[in-house]
């Protein structure tokens, strides 16, 4: 599904888990097996077709009010990444930035990169530039630094670095090499400092650069080594079931 176009590997999981896949005019269940060339495989009632696309890499300045999906769920005519970028072909948003948030994302249709730069295995890191209300105490950063209870786990540690400070906001800049949902505002407003702006600037070796909100642009040649060669290089170092130290 992943190499036909449809969305990472979480983002299948769910299309699957939505009863929305069939093998063979059975509905499939996670971690049912089916060949494409021998089954008859359906999604949303149409079959799934394998042909080649060429790889493609696209950089997106996701603006704030814009979701991070392919579609509306809701069907309430709101924005989608996808809609800014008039590109034939499959693609899909690498991770998510939520509505209010802004910033980098990776459009590909290359599932195995978007696997390997989402899931937390492999460590890859996400840079974000925030400003929260009011002036956050050096006690507070520095616990944020070392890791917070957030679901009932303690999050990673967490380099942050103070951009600007006075009394009525506090600009930083956060490395996360987790992703857990709306992690950054929830502890920010814990810590009694709610965001007023969240924009992604780089995920693992992508920077944002001079890219304007609501314009993208194609990886170059440079890059796309620099991503595989990164993807590469943290897939090696840590394989599923190696154990942390």
């Amino acid at each position: 599904m992943a190499r036909a176009g449809f969305g990472s590997r979480r983002e299948n999981e769910r299309i699957i888990s939505d009863g929305r896949v069939s093998i063979n005019g059975r509905v499939a269940k996670l971690g049912d097996k089916a060949d494409a060339q021998l089954d008859r495989i359906e999604i949303d009632g149409k079959p799934l077709s394998l042909d080649y696309e060429p790889p493609l890499y696209i950089l997106l300045n996701k603006p704030r009010g814009v979701i991070s999906s392919l579609d509306d769920e809701l069907q309430q005519a709101r924005t989608t990444v996808r809609d800014l970028i008039p590109h034939a072909g499959h693609l899909y948003p690498v991770g998510r930035l939520d509505k209010p948030s802004e910033g980098l994302m990776l459009m590909t249709n290359d599932g195995q990169i978007a696997h390997r730069l989402t899931h937390p295995r492999y460590e890859h890191e996400k840079v974000y530039e925030v400003e929260l209300e009011g002036d956050i105490s050096n006690e507070a950063l520095d616990q944020w630094r070392r890791g917070v209870i957030l679901d009932g786990r303690i999050t990673a540690p967490a380099p942050i670095e103070i951009l600007d400070r006075n009394k009525t906001k506090s600009r930083l800049r956060i490395v996360l090499r987790e992703g857990r949902k709306r992690q950054i505002r929830r502890i920010a407003a814990g810590f009694g400092h709610p965001v007023h702006r969240l924009v992604r600037v780089k995920i693992g070796p992508l920077e944002i650069g001079d890219l304007q909100p609501g314009q993208w642009r194609s990886l170059t040649p440079q890059e796309v080594k620099l991503l595989h060669s990164a993807t590469k290089e943290k897939s090696q170092r840590r394989r599923p079931g190696q154990n942390r130290k």
